[in-house]
């Protein structure tokens, strides 16, 4: 990496996207919308803001069907051409697709020979980032690596037996440091990612740059609740713990009436509806699988509080989005949580796992007077503010030039958290 300086301070750079030449961007991704995941939303947002600020923007990611090709979509009111690969279903997982790695290669000789981007910004070392950085490098193109992606939470989807996935992970952080490495300037969403990618890599000089929301999306809503309503929104997957929610969901106490809803689907949905009917909160929790942007919004509005109990989140859109909305926080005390909830302030942090300890946060916020519950969700409003989506895309504007930046996210996180 050679592009790796940054700024001093925590603004991020005032660029006027009019005033300079526009650029010519291959977004590489692994996975990209209709995918329902935080990587496949960034780089949606990335390349639909991108075309709305006048850039050029491609984008190359696993076709998610049997059809593959190139073709003009629309993503967020913008139009962009999309090359997509031809894919195969990874059925350990119930929806993931991947491109065959030689492909990927022949691929992305052809799309960067036609295109000749200024820029190509690839979402992850998998298949398609492997590939592309490779011909890319070839060509003397400028490389932008970001890291959405911990090995140890795709050996979940694999089939390599418990002895060997230690040698399988390092493995894989080992590929990691060959993709990042020929990326002039590497990014991560938060600090804490950024160092966990520099300790298992090796790397220096990592960004960390938000992911970045537009707040403008969504309505907060400060009118009392007619109910106590418990939201859980994301992927229902092992790493996300749902369990644990479910778990304290069940300590609540009854007078509570609290009410559960998760929003999203995966492969454990089955397993954690037997779950709750197993702890007697079948009446009370509802398993809405995928919705629309509109009824997503809707569940914002009508939440009380907003639980997170991943122990993965790099970032975690879905908790930034709760915050746009207005709403009180309680998240595991992990990864990089820790950034966008501060205890106390915004919400309370809980103990990894902890069933009991989340159901007493939990209880907390329920139990609050109406004064102290509208501080708590004012501050989500003041703290999401530094995860403006234009500071984004300002600042990869300048990675793709080549210019300094500041990185878009601040570097201490809640006194109360575990590093």
């Amino acid at each position: 990496m050679s592009d790796s300086t940054d700024v001093p301070g925590n603004t991020a750079p005032e660029v006027a996207p009019q005033a300079k030449k526009p650029i010519r961007v291959l977004i590489a991704a692994d996975t990209f919308a209709p995918d329902v995941n935080g990587a496949a939303k960034f780089a949606e947002r990335l390349a639909s803001g991108l075309v709305s600020r006048g850039h050029e923007v491609q984008v190359m990611a696993p076709s998610a069907t049997r059809k593959y090709g190139t073709w003009t979509e629309m993503h967020e009111g913008q139009p962009m051409t999309v090359h997509r690969l031809h894919s195969w279903r990874w059925y350990p997982h119930d929806w993931l697709r991947f491109a065959l790695p030689w492909l990927v290669r022949r691929d992305s000789r052809r799309i960067l020979d036609t295109f000749r981007p200024d820029v190509v910004h690839f979402q992850s070392h998998i298949n398609v980032g492997r590939g592309v950085t490779i011909e890319a490098e070839k060509r003397g193109m400028r490389i932008i690596g970001t890291n959405h992606v911990m090995p140890e939470n795709m050996l979940k989807f694999s089939l390599v037996p418990l002895g060997l996935q230690d040698r399988v992970i390092k493995a894989a952080w080992r590929a990691a440091r060959r993709t990042f490495g020929r990326a002039e300037a590497v990014t991560t969403p938060t600090r804490r990612a950024a160092q966990f990618l520099e300790k298992y890599t090796g790397l220096t000089g990592v960004h960390a740059i938000s992911c970045g929301i537009d707040a403008d999306n969504y309505s907060p809503n400060f009118e009392p609740r007619t109910e106590n309503r418990i939201l859980f929104v994301g992927r229902v997957t092992g790493e996300k713990q749902i369990d644990v929610l479910l778990q304290a969901a069940a300590l609540l106490k009854p007078e509570l009436n609290a009410q559960i809803e998760i929003v999203g689907g995966g492969d454990q949905k089955r397993n954690l509806e037997h779950l709750a009917e197993t702890l007697g909160l079948t009446p009370r929790i509802t398993f809405t699988g995928y919705v629309t942007d509109e009824e997503l919004r809707e569940a914002y509005s009508r939440a009380t509080v907003f639980a997170m109990p991943s122990i993965a989140e790099l970032q975690s859109i879905a908790t930034m989005e709760a915050m746009a909305s207005g709403l009180p926080i309680v998240a595991a005390d992990a990864m990089a949580l820790p950034h966008l909830v501060h205890d106390e302030q915004n919400g309370f942090l809980f103990k990894p796992g902890n069933a009991q300890d989340l159901a007493d946060k939990i209880t907390r916020i329920l139990e609050l007077s109406p004064d102290s519950l509208e501080a708590l969700k004012s501050e989500s409003l003041n703290l999401i503010a530094a995860h403006d989506i234009r500071r984004t895309l300002n600042t990869f504007e300048c990675l793709y030039r080549g210019e300094p930046v500041t990185d878009t996210v601040t570097n201490g996180a809640s006194s109360h958290s575990s590093e």
